[in-house]
């Protein structure tokens, strides 16, 4: 079951406590589908790491995201017939409990009960019942947000003044912190505001890190995928093959998508010169890099950067993706 109400042990004024099944959800609310991306706050997370200083978490590469197509009941209309107004709420955060605590999470109530919000009780994913892994009987989709907002297995939703009280919210698991943290030892979380919009990101899928191209192709087709957090689109994406001198504008393939709620990936593609002979531009004789950046629709870019993005917790690596290809200058067939 399901159920919406305030963590107050009586609910402010106009709030109800509200238990649904499953079935509830699928026949008293009408069923709402929308495609999105999740990302980890971590993804990249390796390339701080490559720095030489350790983070604390998994040590991702740019695997730790992915995209959907969710339906289930709005989540605004459920809190609407828990008694929540949209105009004058009377709660500030609502919280995600699920079966596997002590994991619970937390999104602003604006975001909650925005009519273009798309945020979701899910129950299916891509057309198919969810999957348990993906969080059955029910899971909550925030669109734009962090994906640990998405609580899979939910069984309560509490309206309240405060955040959800778990350290994946409260604490420094998710939140952003100087690279001068070196260590949580005495830092007050409290202080520091949790992440839920992620800034726009883009990786490089094709051609893999290290791999072989040959010379005569003279080019190399690069493939990869751009996103912004917030609903906000991918207005163009560059590729360069001399650290960021020049750049190539890539080809993008869009789904379509409403402006303000592209909360899906911008699939990319673009054909890079391959650099002849040796020296400059992060090139020599034998290798050379290849780098993206992305612009999102408020025209924010992805900093060129890694350095200064290093943080303890290793996460919010937006920074130019960056990898080194080999080149066969004997001629021989990419590998």
């Amino acid at each position: 079951s399901s159920s919406s109400s305030s963590s107050s042990s009586s609910p402010p004024s106009g709030m109800r406590t509200l238990k649904l099944s499953l079935e509830d959800l699928k026949t008293k609310f009408p069923k709402h589908t929308v495609t999105t991306t999740l990302q980890c706050a971590g993804n990249r997370r390796s390339e701080l790491n490559a720095l030489g200083e350790k983070t604390q978490g998994l040590c991702w590469t740019t695997g730790a995201v992915s995209t959907a197509q969710w339906a289930g009941a709005k989540l605004r209309d459920v809190l609407k017939e828990a008694g929540i107004d949209p105009e004058k709420p009377g709660c500030k955060h609502v919280w995600f409990m699920g079966l596997d605590p002590p994991y619970d999470a937390s999104i602003p109530v604006k975001k909650a009960l925005d009519l273009y919000g798309d945020c979701l009780l899910a129950y299916e994913m891509n057309g198919d019942t969810l999957p348990r892994d993906h969080g059955y009987p029910i899971r909550a989709i925030v669109p734009g947000h962090v994906a640990a907002r998405n609580v899979k297995w939910v069984n309560r939703v509490v309206a309240s003044n405060q955040e959800s009280h778990s350290g994946w919210q409260r604490g420094v698991q998710y939140k952003g912190f100087s690279s001068n943290i070196k260590s949580f030892k005495g830092v007050d979380p409290s202080k520091v505001a949790s992440v839920q919009e992620l800034p726009v990101q883009s990786a490089i899928c094709e051609p893999l890190p290290n791999s072989t191209i040959s010379e005569d192709e003279e080019s190399v087709n690069v493939r990869g995928w751009a996103w912004s957090g917030g609903g906000r689109g991918i207005v163009r994406v560059d590729v360069s093959n001399d650290q960021g001198k020049t750049w190539h504008t890539a080809e993008l393939k869009k789904l379509n998508q409403k402006e303000g709620q592209e909360w899906a990936w911008t699939l990319w593609e673009a054909d890079i010169p391959i650099p002849h002979g040796g020296g400059g531009g992060g090139s020599n004789g034998d290798s050379f890099q290849i780098c993206a950046r992305a612009i999102d629709t408020s025209y924010n870019s992805q900093p060129g950067d890694v350095g200064p993005l290093w943080n303890l917790r290793g996460i919010l690596n937006n920074s130019w993706h960056r990898i080194n290809v080999k080149v066969d200058r004997d001629n021989s067939r990419t590998s």
